[in-house]
């Protein structure tokens, strides 16, 4: 296919399963802990508004939690079709990790997933509010373990090489290894900043249709409180896993500045831009900064920023990708930080829900946070290269002998049903955002406790759930 090889294809398979995957996690991390704060703000307050806001998007969220669940699967079957190599070297470290994330977090949320989604009429108000914080906590707990196999295998300690594999020998050094703190934390607050610009875009785009009501504008309010408290703390967590990146993946810094020789002590300019030249080792057009590099990466004038070619060219990354997957990611940022700083002085001005350009502005940025996230991973993981476990297995090393043809017919495949089934979750979720939040009416139980009927299809729960909602409203 492509002339490609037959790990050209398998990296293309995962890349592909992975970003369609990480959209739905990032989603339900965040509208996970929306929904927590809504009910326990109409608990406190009794403000029907917070209601009708958690109804609507509880549906979204069981969506989005059910795509994000069957794309996952694909991915932890890959790691024994095409990455066999990988896994028999150091599954003994992965394995248990990602068994953790099931019998923790994916317990907890299946658990209480039923609760939140179909409890509202048939358990208490604080049993049902305690359901909603759980599901939250396991969102969380999840990224908690998938993050920790992913930063160890960036940054690898707690181990020993036996027989050629991996044997795990500190499992709290293994956990905690230097990378994972600011990796946990960067793809956390990412998760709350798409999904804030996801609720915040639904707003603005009811408010430039003339439906102006409380609980659109509570949206946009809550969305925008969001951005602007978490951007800039997400800019200050990026800008310390920066400087721990420069400490244990040197390369991948120098990568992504485009970055290929320093000039005896001369502090390192900072290149804004220009198209990286992997063969001819320059960045051609560079457009530099003197001195900014070393200010911005270091925190100082008389450091250096490592380069591309005090590494050898079998261990570089490839810069053309990271240097703009990271631009990507960091201008995106700096719009996000500014919107909530322009929410803000229109919020003392009385006019951030009237401001048309403005609401635009929003609209257009609803999609920021997650094209910022994929960007952020193509940056670690392609940054990465050579090495899928960091300077202890090569990718190369790593993939099952399979053959081009194979690799070629399943990953057609798999484009085309990603393609033609989350193209339909997609398009309903957005179905349900354009139809956007309705009031909820109590409707007390018209059966005896415990009399109440069982659909006899698990499934027909939803739709009958669903029905229920639209006819209420």
């Amino acid at each position: 296919m492509f002339h490609l090889q037959a790990l050209d294809l398998a990296r293309i398979q995962f890349a592909f399963t992975v970003s369609f995957h990480i959209i739905f996690p990032a989603i339900t991390i965040g509208l996970a802990s929306f929904l927590a704060v809504l009910e326990g703000l109409w608990l406190k307050t009794h403000n029907s508004t917070y209601k009708d806001l958690y109804h609507f998007w509880s549906k979204i969220f069981a969506v989005n939690f059910g795509m994000g669940v069957v794309s996952g699967l694909v991915m932890a079957y890959e790691f024994g079709t095409n990455w066999s190599r990988f896994s028999d070297f150091a599954g003994s470290i992965t394995g248990p990790l990602l068994t953790y994330e099931v019998l923790t977090a994916f317990f907890l949320e299946a658990g209480f997933l039923g609760v939140m989604l179909f409890g509202w009429n048939r358990v208490g108000r604080g049993l049902h509010f305690f359901a909603t914080v759980m599901v939250a906590i396991g969102t969380l707990i999840s990224t908690f373990w998938i993050l920790a196999s992913n930063s160890w295998m960036q940054t690898p300690q707690g181990f020993s090489i036996v027989d050629g594999r991996i044997m795990p020998m500190d499992w709290l050094a293994i956990v905690f290894n230097p990378s994972f703190p600011f990796r946990l934390m960067h793809m956390a607050i990412a998760a709350f900043v798409a999904t804030a610009f996801f609720v915040g875009s639904s707003a603005a785009w009811h408010l430039l249709r003339g439906n102006d009501t409380p609980p659109v504008r509570k949206m946009l309010s809550m969305a925008l409180w969001m951005a602007l408290i978490v951007a800039p703390i997400q800019a200050v967590v990026g800008d310390a896993h920066g400087l721990n990146t420069l400490e244990h993946q040197p390369a991948k810094i120098a990568a992504i500045e485009g970055h290929w020789e320093n000039h005896g002590s001369e502090p390192s300019p900072l290149v804004l831009f220009g198209i990286p030249n992997m063969d001819g080792e320059k960045t051609d057009y560079a457009v530099e900064v003197p001195y900014l590099g070393s200010l911005i990466l270091t925190h100082s004038l008389d450091k250096q920023i490592p380069a591309l070619k005090s590494f050898p060219k079998e261990d570089r990354p490839n810069s053309a990708i990271v240097f703009f997957s990271f631009r990507i990611m960091a201008g995106l940022g700096m719009l996000m930080i500014l919107t909530g700083l322009l929410g803000l002085l229109l919020r003392r001005n009385g006019a951030l829900y009237r401001n048309r350009l403005f609401l635009r502005l929003v609209l257009w940025m609803g999609p920021s946070g997650l094209i910022a996230l994929l960007a952020g991973w193509i940056t670690t993981e392609v940054g990465r290269q050579p090495w899928v476990v960091y300077g202890l297995l090569r990718t190369s090393d790593a993939a099952s002998n399979h053959s081009v043809a194979q690799l070629s017919i399943s990953l057609a495949l798999f484009v085309v049903i990603y393609f033609s089934v989350f193209a339909v979750g997609i398009g309903y979720m957005m179905k349900l955002v354009r139809k956007g939040p309705q009031p909820h009416h109590e409707h007390p139980p018209t059966h005896p406790v415990g009399q109440e009927p069982t659909p006899r299809r698990p499934l027909s729960a939803i739709a009958e759930t669903f029905a229920s909602s639209d006819q209420h409203h």
